[in-house]
């Protein structure tokens, strides 16, 4: 990333929102509120939002002084993740040109660079590593994965046995709100201060790397985003235990082998935009503010 005249930081007046899930439209919405023109690109599908301004993709990006993608920028073919319009949208040379002279936001930034080399001779800001951003975002993502919960386990989380995988941001929130529901929590983790930190906020600690299999829990949470639930460890892991994953992708669990062992797992990914749309879209907002200023 570059450098860029801290003027042109403080200059900003319109926003270009490109693409996403509801979070971007929650963003926009917030944008307008606080006094910014805003320009959508890549909502081919929505009708109407208010007083923002619907246009084409290459339109916003001409016409904002800051532009904002999603979380990710770009799906795997390097198309722009634009889940509300119906034809895929690549950047063009000449948008890449365009966006190399103004502070472009995106979440997984790498993903974007990598689909637009260009890119990297611009400024471009990664909201989604900032600690702020992962710290606010562990909230929605926690809450989001209790609802999942509470859809898939047929019990209650109230008596139930939990177990969370990882005491990063999500795992520490996911583990306080279980307990405030009145769930028997087991944390996983590896380093001796977390394992301190566990037993003090009155968890029960397992640690990670001795994880052979799970006895007697209705629910695991994992949010390591590496291979934890493998054939062998699903082979000694409870039939009738649930398996939410949250970590992003290639995940922490086989899948495959816990369908073929009877073990219902599955993946829950950007619970965020799925689960609390504005407060994730409020938070991205705050995020960008925060490098503006």
């Amino acid at each position: 990333m570059v450098g860029v005249d801290m003027k042109a930081l403080n200059s900003v007046k319109t926003f270009a929102v490109i693409g996403g899930d509801k979070r971007q439209l929650f963003l926009a919405d917030s944008l307008t509120k606080d006094g910014y023109g805003v320009i959508l690109g890549g909502f081919d599908n929505i009708v109407s939002v208010g007083a923002i301004t619907l246009s084409d993709i290459s339109t916003a990006v001409s016409y904002g002084d800051a532009v904002i993608f999603p979380i990710p920028g770009v799906r795997a073919d390097g198309s722009i993740n634009t889940p509300f319009a119906g034809d895929k949208h690549y950047l063009t040379a000449s948008e890449a040109e365009i966006l190399c002279q103004k502070p472009v936001f995106t979440g997984m930034a790498d993903k974007l660079l990598k689909a637009c080399p260009r890119l990297q001779e611009g400024c471009v800001y990664d909201y989604a590593k900032r600690d702020d951003f992962a710290v606010l975002n562990a909230v929605p993502t926690a809450e989001g994965a209790i609802e999942r919960a509470m859809t898939e386990y047929e019990g209650t989380i109230f008596g139930s046995r939990t177990m969370v995988v990882g005491f990063g941001r999500i795992g520490k929130v996911l583990s306080r709100l279980l307990k405030s529901l009145g769930s028997e929590v087991t944390v996983c983790a590896r380093s001796n201060t977390d394992k301190a930190y566990i037993t003090a906020l009155g968890y029960k600690f397992q640690n990670t790397e001795k994880l052979t299999g799970v006895k007697n829990r209705d629910i695991i949470f994992n949010t390591v985003p590496s291979p934890v639930f493998t054939e062998d460890v699903l082979k000694n892991t409870c039939r009738n235990t649930l398996i939410i994953d949250l970590a992003s992708l290639p995940g922490g669990v086989d899948f495959e082998a816990a369908n073929a062992l009877g073990i219902d797992a599955c993946r829950a990914l950007s619970l965020p935009g799925k689960c609390s749309p504005k407060a994730a879209g409020e938070i991205i907002k705050k995020t960008v503010y925060t490098i503006l200023s």
